[in-house]
């Protein structure tokens, strides 16, 4: 039977990683992002994201940013890693080079631009999880990867591999993640991958989230969630309706886009990005700005 990961239960947020005006990772700013997410109700980081902007991080960048985590969330919250790629042998490379031992789980994304097909994508799990004794979240995500890990595939690997512990599902396919959370062995969890859909997918059997928009709103997601883990679902749909909004904007432009936007607005980090990304449009900004003054109007919290 697989082992019951409680931490990752709830919201999980995956953390943008700051930038200063020169484009050198803001460690200042990441410190005070450490503290807002313990202070406010997060379950768990995720370090190394797509929000992350990981695609633009050098490999001495990456194990910098998880020494700094280690050392400053200081076991106080638990931290997942984000150890993927579309090279498997890379993939096992970055295991030896900084081992996994020291988080609760790690986020493997399916391979991208290569697009390998369900068998391609169940190698390439097995091979991981073979190398690996960290509990492994599956991460599917086909609007960036172009390639669909199938329910057949996900619940094999799931019955198969007795660390497989997880999937962030981001397909925005609710007959799926219905499926899902039908025939999943015990202890596996569904976690959502689409803000915009935690309540419903909750409301289904889902476990929780790792989230865009609790980077800016970690009190009031985490609040959502754990209504929804507790079957709170009336209380929980005035808070979905309250951010729905904000989650649409902070996507309009892509991600981490929008969501930098907004923290930016709400103080709490420069709005700076990698190339080949850019800032929000001035309109976007705007937007995202009387969005978050009717938020506080609402009573809404950070």
């Amino acid at each position: 039977m697989k082992p019951i990961i409680n931490e990752l239960k709830g919201t999980g947020v995956a953390i943008v990683t700051p930038f200063s005006a020169n484009k050198s990772i803001d460690f200042n700013a990441l410190e005070k992002l450490i503290e807002y997410h313990i202070t406010n109700g997060t379950n768990y980081l995720v370090v190394l994201g797509t929000t992350g902007e990981t695609a633009t991080l050098s490999d001495k960048e990456r194990y910098q940013l998880l020494d700094f985590m280690i050392e400053k969330t200081n076991g106080r919250i638990p931290l997942v890693a984000g150890y993927g790629g579309n090279d498997t042998l890379h993939v096992l490379k970055a295991f030896k080079d900084y081992p996994t031992n020291a988080f609760t789980a790690i986020l493997s994304v399916t391979p991208y631009y290569n697009k390998p097909n369900q068998a391609g994508l169940y190698a390439h799990y097995a091979t991981l999880a073979e190398n690996c004794d960290t509990p492994i979240i599956l991460y599917n995500v086909p609007g960036r990867t172009g390639v669909n890990m199938s329910l057949e595939t996900t619940l094999k690997l799931a019955n198969n591999f007795e660390h497989i512990v997880a999937i962030k599902e981001a397909s925005d396919d609710m007959d799926k993640c219905m499926n899902l959370v039908k025939h999943r062995p015990d202890n596996f969890l569904i976690l959502s991958g689409d803000d915009n859909l935690i309540l419903p997918q909750m409301a289904c059997g889902m476990d929780g989230v790792i989230s865009v928009i609790a980077n800016a709103f970690p009190k009031t997601t985490s609040e959502l969630v754990q209504l929804g883990l507790n079957g709170k679902f009336t209380e929980a749909r005035k808070l979905h309706y309250n951010i729905l909004p904000m989650i649409r904007l902070i996507f309009t432009e892509g991600n981490p886009v929008g969501i930098k936007a907004c923290m930016a607005a709400q103080n709490l980090i420069n709005n700076e990005l990698r190339l080949p990304l850019v800032v929000s449009s001035n309109k976007l900004f705007n937007e995202i700005t009387k969005e978050i003054t009717l938020l506080d109007n609402l009573g809404v919290q950070a």
